[in-house]
């Protein structure tokens, strides 16, 4: 590549990041877990427009540590590969001075960039990564960094998250703060937590643009995908219809895939970049565990702020879709899982596992005020609880709270917001 390019294409970074300086950001539990001391790799991963970026800058700028920095998403750097890393390390060092940290943005847009990660490990500089796609990134970092790399997921804003940035008080739980968290966590359904959302007007546009982007920057362009039509219509099939159970017949033959192959390799592509998580059914046996998945999208945003997404408000989804991703951000320990129970008769939404032991049981409704909802919600969590022999169980709704006994088991009912902000 031309340095004279690279040279301009870095500095209008630099004068991007300058600007940056003068803005205040929310700040995030998140940037706790990422230590700009270790001698491993701290690497960032999540869907795009989630805020990794934003959290490492914050990080770095808290840190005052001298830092220099590329984003790899630019089109002036489209034509970039491992082979011209030498020059813009050069180009960093002519802008940025001296620097003890390296941050490399959407690294994953460089072939084979780990082998300049390594070397700058091995130099003794500091780096900090951050990538859109799971799978490139672990399977990269397994291979290539085994040992020397720390891995932080970050998703779309929580709840929390959501209250930080709009001053909302979450503490104490005066009569007053649980009026404006309630109204707060209302609004939060239905918006979703892409933190630019907080400021778009015309939020449709914003999630039809980035759903787009995924589908043709993070799957087509990396994965040669030769039906990418297919693909993306049923992405979308799979967001309007979330949380459901992925059944791969019929999607094959909605959607045409000549092959089981194809069809599962799409799924994958579609977990790798974050547009849908997928949650196996809980059993003891290997084999059962991996056979149908569900499905639930990255944010509720994804649910219905798309073009012709044609979906109506479908509040228990959402609400349920809240929960899954906030017990997703609680599971630090890789030997914690989340499930789905369904044992033909009963189910239950999720299952916290810490190894091959359960932790919690989770039912969410949006409402159990109606007795044959109530009693199924009741039965799912309780068929659950002795499936596993776990006494950690909660019924999650939109605005109920009290504390059930039934059949030997107490089930605590509490509503969403308020299980995130006490973190039950």
């Amino acid at each position: 590549m031309d340095i004279r390019k690279l040279e301009r294409a870095l500095l209008d970074q630099k004068e991007d990041l300058d600007i940056l300086r003068s803005k205040s950001f929310c700040h995030r539990a998140e940037e706790s877990l990422i230590d700009l001391d270790s001698n491993l790799a701290q690497v960032v991963i999540g869907v795009r427009r989630s805020g990794k970026s934003t959290l490492c800058f914050n990080a770095l700028e808290e840190s005052k540590v001298s830092y220099a920095y590329i984003n790899f998403d630019d089109e002036n750097l489209y034509d970039l590969s491992v082979k011209d890393m030498n020059d813009v390390l050069q180009v960093l060092y002519s802008i940025y001075g001296d620097f003890t940290h390296l941050f490399l943005d959407e690294i994953q847009n460089i072939e084979g960039w780990h082998l300049f990660v390594n070397r700058m490990l091995r130099k003794g500089i500091r780096m900090l990564l951050t990538g859109s796609n799971s799978r490139l990134l672990s399977g990269e970092l397994a291979s290539h960094l085994t040992g020397r790399h720390h891995t932080i997921e970050l998703l779309p804003f929580s709840f929390l998250d959501w209250c930080n940035f709009n001053g909302i008080v979450t503490a104490p739980l005066t009569t007053k703060n649980m009026g404006l968290l309630m109204g707060a966590f209302d609004k939060y359904l239905r918006q979703g937590g892409f933190p630019e959302l907080l400021t778009e007007r015309n939020r449709t546009g914003y999630i039809d643009s980035l759903f787009h982007d995924i589908i043709a920057q993070d799957i087509q362009k990396r994965f040669k995908v030769k039906y990418i039509d297919s693909l993306e219509r049923m992405a979308g099939h799979i967001l309007n219809i979330a949380p459901a159970i992925i059944v791969k017949e019929k999607l094959q033959e909605q959607f045409g895939f000549k092959s089981h192959h194809t069809l599962g390799n799409y799924l994958s592509y579609l977990a790798q970049t974050y547009l849908i998580c997928k949650v196996n059914k809980y059993s003891t046996k290997s084999k059962e565990r991996s056979v149908a998945e569900k499905a639930y999208a990255i944010d509720v945003a994804f649910m219905d702020k798309r073009e012709n997404a044609m979906a109506g408000e479908n509040l228990g989804w959402r609400l349920e879709t809240v929960v899954y991703l906030e017990l997703r951000r609680r599971i630090r320990n890789e030997e914690d899982d989340i499930y789905y129970f369904n044992n033909g008769n009963s189910e239950a939404d999720f299952i916290v596992c810490n190894g091959n032991k359960a932790a919690g049981i989770y039912q969410v409704a949006y409402d159990i005020t109606d007795p044959m909802t109530r009693r199924r919600e009741i039965n799912g969590a309780v068929a659950a609880a002795k499936s596993t022999r776990c006494n950690n169980v909660y019924i999650l709704t939109d605005h109920q709270a009290e504390t059930i006994s039934h059949t030997g088991i107490t089930i605590k009912v509490m509503p969403v917001w308020e299980w995130i902000v006490r973190k039950g």
